[in-house]
């Protein structure tokens, strides 16, 4: 049995998921792949800073997150760490870094995962900011190290777009990625159709927890356009940056222009297009009208998909969920499998 002993940074509504999916199926996970993943140290800016070498009990953090909001009273023999202390301090074998996303600089987890990275920890995060900028720059440090980086959850949540892209489509070739990656957007333009003015969609989606008080990231595209950079560099051998991302949100979308749609047989749709073109990869996020057998068409709700266009299988498309406390957890610990069959 390997032991894997991890360092959380940050515990929020992703971290709380995964210490879920620990204390319920953690034991099962040992029994099944010989692989047990133990939490020993939390740093949470909200929440507290604690770490125990012997471990911590997922289903006793959870416990002290619902009652008192924090892990005050969490016994543990080290306490009041900062991130970056507790990446260099503990004795974790994998940093996972959940911090809050940040698609201007890529902080705080770039300097998260570099530290991790130097200081011989394995990584997986879910965060798009450091893998949408930096990808190229930690996947080199990570092979210089020899440790790997798990990023599963930055795309699709725990539905596995990129491990279909790298694993499973390996032998064929990739000439196109158009996906729906943002699941705000995409209940936004569902309610839409169904007859809600925009405000009334959006504020909607807020009210749901889909979008945030501040909705820009998602409705102007921001989001999806990490997620289109991911994909271009992992999955194409792109050097993409944000600013190559030819980007246009919904907010300036019409009832008279879904109803436009709709009477042509058609369907209003946020897609993320990587294509390759005259020997180079471009990527834009545009809202789209796509034909109602496009299989892209029939995805509604907050739900998200892919379709991989390829030389030898043509169209695969990945339909799946896009976001979620359990459903991205899930991501983590796809990712730690993967470094414990490395």
């Amino acid at each position: 049995m390997d032991t894997y002993r991890l360092a959380l940074i940050g515990f929020g509504n992703v971290g709380q998921g995964f210490a879920d999916i620990l204390a319920q199926n953690g034991g099962e996970l040992a029994q099944r792949y010989g692989a047990r993943f133990q939490i020993v140290a939390v740093s949470d800016f909200l929440k507290g800073n604690i770490y125990d070498p012997q471990g911590l009990d997922a289903a006793q953090l959870l416990a002290a997150v619902r009652a008192d909001g924090n892990l005050d009273k969490v016994k543990a023999p080290q306490r009041g760490w900062d991130a970056l202390e507790t990446i260099r301090g503990s004795e974790a074998d994998v940093v996972v870094e959940l911090s809050y996303t940040d698609l201007e600089t890529g902080q705080p987890a770039l300097d998260h995962i570099r530290a991790a990275l130097e200081n011989g920890k394995h990584v997986v995060t879910t965060n798009k900011g450091p893998i949408a900028l930096h990808y190229r720059e930690l996947m080199a440090l990570a092979a210089e190290k020899d440790l790997q980086i798990g990023v599963e959850g930055t795309v699709m949540s725990g539905t596995p777009a990129l491990q279909l892209g790298r694993e499973q489509l390996a032998g064929a070739r990739i000439r196109s990625i158009q996906g729906i990656v943002n699941g705000t957007t995409n209940y936004i333009l569902t309610q839409m159709e169904a007859g809600a003015p925009y405000a009334e969609a959006l504020a909607d989606a807020q009210e749901r927890g889909y979008a945030e008080a501040d909705p820009s990231g998602d409705v102007d595209g921001h989001d999806a356009a990490g997620k289109a950079v991911i994909l271009a560099n992992m999955l194409m051998g792109a050097s993409l940056t944000m600013g190559d991302v030819d980007r246009q949100g919904i907010s300036e979308l019409t009832a008279q222009d879904i109803a436009a749609a709709a009477a042509a047989g058609e369907r209003w749709k946020l897609i993320s297009l990587v294509e390759r073109a005259n020997g180079d990869v471009r990527a834009s996020v545009q809202p789209r009208r796509l034909p109602l057998d496009h299989p892209l068409a029939a995805v509604g709700g907050a739900t998200n998909a892919v379709t991989y266009s390829t030389d030898l299988l043509g169209d695969v498309t990945l339909v799946g969920p896009g976001a979620g406390r359990m459903e991205t957890g899930y991501a983590i610990i796809g990712d730690l499998l993967a470094i414990h069959r490395t």
